[in-house]
């Protein structure tokens, strides 16, 4: 059994360069939630020297909310941001000798593309425009991961850590009880759980089918280092390989 671990980078942790010895992924700002050119940069560099694969990480352009408000923006204006975004990462990484290999889009851009059809369909046709052969990362099982695949994109389904789950497979608004889960223990026992039985437990206690195929770790968490070690660990007891191949 195997499983991607990605971490989102750039965007302010001092805990970046010791999370890129633990995961296989990263998502690096591109600068419209967090991040400018430097930090992208940088984030390649790290990346490319622990052989962790290069993704962009794109978001609404929100700044001042770290890409966490919701917003209303007609798709070819998504469309166009991402593009933008993308297209600024990988020539950073390319001028490195380094390839970008995926994108996630980032907070309230990810979250309204995993239900609305129209802003999937943007952002899936900005990544096939950049490099069709880049893998697009959404949440399991949404329109995210639809519209990636109707556009003949190769798509990577995303679980969470440390987020609780409706029982339509959403995640729990970070507005409402339950959308964050603070004991580590529990963190990890959902993820195992996610990724051997391919499923989990809704926060109204139903079961939900999730197809597991990479884990996000929240590098900007009080304990990020303490839990991603703790993760590794027990992936290597269960004997689950961590890569992005």
């Amino acid at each position: 059994m195997k499983i991607d671990l990605n971490a989102d980078l750039g965007e302010g942790s001092a805990s970046d360069r010791a999370l890129l010895e633990l995961v296989s992924s990263a998502n690096i700002a591109c600068g419209f939630h967090a991040g400018d050119a430097e930090t992208m940069l940088q984030s390649v560099r790290w990346a490319s020297a622990n052989g962790v694969a290069i993704g962009a990480h794109p978001s609404f352009p929100d700044r001042e909310n770290f890409g966490r408000t919701a917003m209303q923006l007609p798709p070819e204006t998504v469309y166009a941001q991402v593009i933008y975004q993308i297209g600024a990462l990988k020539s950073l990484a390319e001028s490195e000798g380094a390839k970008l290999v995926h994108v996630k889009p980032h907070g309230m851009l990810y979250n309204q593309a995993a239900a609305d059809a129209a802003l999937a369909d943007a952002i899936a046709r900005a990544v096939k425009a950049v490099d069709p052969a880049l893998i697009l990362v959404g949440l399991a099982g949404s329109a995210s991961i639809a519209a990636a695949a109707h556009h003949g994109l190769r798509t990577r389904e995303e679980v969470f850590a440390d987020r609780g789950y409706l029982a339509s497979g959403a995640l729990v608004p970070r507005s409402q009880p339950g959308a964050l889960i603070e004991e580590a223990e529990q963190a990890l026992a959902q993820t195992l759980t996610m990724v051997q039985q391919r499923q989990v437990r809704s926060v109204s206690g139903e079961w939900v089918a999730v197809n597991a195929q990479t884990v996000c770790l929240h590098g900007d968490g009080a304990h990020a280092l303490e839990f991603a070690r703790t993760l590794r660990a027990a992936f290597a007891t269960n004997q689950i390989a961590v890569t992005s191949a």
